[in-house]
């Protein structure tokens, strides 16, 4: 039972706690307000809904860890996580208890981050920060979230490019390594993500099918803090197997049969490719062009997820069922449309050999200054 007792000119709520100690639970001028207090802390007690005000006293920095020993996320999730609590997170707020955490304050610190991260990024860290409050209202350490209905500014996010099939042919054309071309040809031909393909086995790959086996454990390539790991794929939808059109399958028929390297597309030295790399190496020379050395560009500002976009816009273009879309590209559709759609093999026989066609009628552009140098017309 909870009581009220004047100290000074104060008057504070003290109650016994069940381990026998006496806590304050918070201090008023007014009688009549520590009392009413007081009366709803016996009706709190008496349905279990009382909160002890001395869980709530831990500052954020030392919450945290307590936090993290239990939350499960993936490695590069994770990476990002303590990104944002390093840099943005605990700067600001770290040394506040979590019962001194008001709305205000994250307010405060989504304007302040908002002048030098985009929306999204924003929108990220008070995500996290979110996150973190909420497990400490369920266990009963605050009475609730102060991040809750705090709105951060969206922006507007412009739409992405996509290419065309001559557009990959000519960036595929600039490529100086054959295996560099061909895993991005290999991108846009099937929808794979970045890490699926720099991950992508010899064993999971099916010539005699025709077919590329995205595997539940070792399924992509990851980077967390600088180390290259293979692990699960995005989701579980992910794991799925992916028709190949002829002539993909032909090209990397050659492809394995002129290295004995167990990823198909190796590194220079054999081993996985980091994305950086190749990004600055490879990728963003071809789409984006020298003007200096009379290269134009082919699609500048482009990323190498784009070919993703690439090619759910070509299976729209070719009339391909939502739900095959979907299966391919690794995604549920939501509600009664996922649980009452299925993917056929006439579907599937019609997307690959659209992708057949498609690749059939495509020329890289002969007159493409970098194409006449590494592949000389006659």
């Amino acid at each position: 039972m909870a009581w009220v007792e004047k100290r000074g000119t104060k008057f504070r709520v003290r109650l016994r706690m069940p381990d026998g100690t006496v806590s304050t639970d918070s201090i008023h001028d007014v009688r009549g307000d520590a009392a009413v207090r007081a009366k709803e802390i016996d009706v709190e007690v008496a349905r279990d809904t009382f909160i002890d005000p001395r869980g709530g006293r831990i500052p954020l920095a030392d919450w945290v860890p307590v936090w993290e020993s239990t939350h499960q996320a993936g490695p590069a999730t994770w990476s990002a996580y303590r990104s944002h609590l390093r840099l943005h997170i605990l700067p600001a707020l770290g040394p506040l208890p979590l019962v001194d955490i008001r709305r205000q304050h994250v307010k405060t610190l989504a304007v302040a981050l908002g002048k030098r991260l985009s929306p999204r990024s924003v929108g990220d860290v008070i995500m996290v920060l979110s996150m973190i409050l909420q497990e400490a209202v369920e266990d009963r350490r605050i009475p609730f979230n102060p991040c809750r209905g705090v709105r951060v500014p969206k922006g507007v996010r412009a739409e992405r490019p996509h290419a065309t099939a001559d557009q990959v042919a000519a960036i595929v054309a600039r490529q100086t390594r054959p295996c560099d071309g061909l895993m991005i040809l290999t991108a846009a031909y099937t929808g794979m993500r970045w890490g699926e393909l720099a991950g992508l086995a010899r064993d999971n790959l099916d010539l005699t099918t025709g077919s590329i086996y995205i595997h539940p454990e070792v399924g992509a390539l990851h980077e967390v803090d600088g180390k290259l790991f293979l692990g699960p794929p995005k989701t579980n939808d992910s794991v799925r197997h992916i028709r190949l059109p002829r002539f993909l399958t032909n090209l990397l028929a050659t492809h394995l049969a002129e290295h004995t390297h167990d990823t198909v597309f190796p590194g220079a030295r054999g081993y996985h490719q980091r994305r950086s790399n190749f990004n600055r190496r490879a990728w963003t020379p071809a789409v984006s062009g020298d003007p200096k050395r009379g290269i134009p560009p082919i699609l500048p500002g482009m990323h190498f997820h784009d070919l993703r976009h690439t090619h759910k816009t070509w299976l729209i273009e070719d009339a391909i069922p939502e739900i095959a879309q979907a299966r391919r590209l690794g995604h549920r559709l939501p509600g009664v449309r996922g649980i009452y759609s299925h993917v056929t093999e006439p579907m599937i026989d019609n997307l690959v050999g659209a992708l057949q066609r498609r690749s059939e009628a495509t020329q890289p552009d002969a007159s493409d200054p970098v194409v006449r140098r590494l592949r000389p017309v006659a």
